[in-house]
């Protein structure tokens, strides 16, 4: 299975919130599947988005692509990290 992994600080988590929940058409036709939304314990403007992909290569495709560079300006994302992951193990313990 693809995941990405981003890491990103935002100005201000609600207003990145709100369009983060308006480009879901947009992370679905571009083969997202799911998502996690995770926050540092300690500051709520840094996120972690957890996402699975059909392929890695769509996610790359589209994190960057020069619409999603101008969604991500609009949005208030401050040096996004992106770490591209393919699953190699899974348990429950």
């Amino acid at each position: 299975m693809p995941y990405v992994l981003i890491i990103h600080e935002v100005a201000a988590y609600p207003a990145w919130k709100q369009i983060f929940d308006q480009a879901a058409e947009i992370r679905k036709r571009a083969g997202e599947i799911s998502y996690q939304l995770l926050r540092y314990d300690d500051d709520a403007n840094n996120i972690v988005h957890f996402s699975t992909w059909t392929s890695l290569d769509h996610a790359r495709c589209f994190f960057e692509s020069a619409e999603l560079v101008e969604i991500r300006k609009q949005a208030g994302v401050k040096a996004p990290k992106f770490i591209y992951l393919q699953e190699i193990e899974r348990g429950v313990l």
